[in-house]
């Protein structure tokens, strides 16, 4: 899976990468993989974040609805994003990886066949600016 993030100031149509299948035809074998969490260079990973966000001291606020909290953290490579409901996301360079790594309290996860319909699912496409899920 690749992520194309896209931020307010320019829009970028992804394409889905789709892993090679294991070679054989055994169902089973196919099954196992098709079932293993994304990992690897091109795997993304979100974290949602409900409470207030500081860095350095200071609360992050959206540049566009001035929200304050109920964030999703985006993790691709060594970047992290953060994203808000409004749909307006920024590249964080305060956050690093292992931070990122530091927060997620339950390794699995929900998988998603592609970033847009895992933030679809989320909540974090627009749809629900303006409100604060807890």
């Amino acid at each position: 899976m690749t992520l194309v993030l896209r931020t307010t100031d320019h829009h970028v149509e992804s394409t889905p990468v789709l892993p090679a299948a294991p070679a054989g035809s055994d169902p089973l074998l196919q099954l196992q993989y098709e079932t293993q969490p994304p990992s690897g260079p091109g795997a993304t990973r979100c974290l949602s974040h409900p409470p207030e966000l500081s860095l350095r001291g200071i609360p992050v606020r959206c540049s566009t609805c001035r929200a304050r909290r109920d964030w999703l953290l985006i993790n691709h490579g060594r970047n992290v994003w953060v994203r808000c409901r409004c749909s307006n996301q920024w590249l964080e360079p305060e956050i690093s990886r292992v931070d990122f790594d530091a927060m997620i309290a339950i390794p699995d996860g929900t998988t998603y066949p592609s970033v847009e319909q895992g933030l679809i699912a989320l909540g974090f496409d627009g749809a629900l600016a303006g409100t604060y899920l807890e």
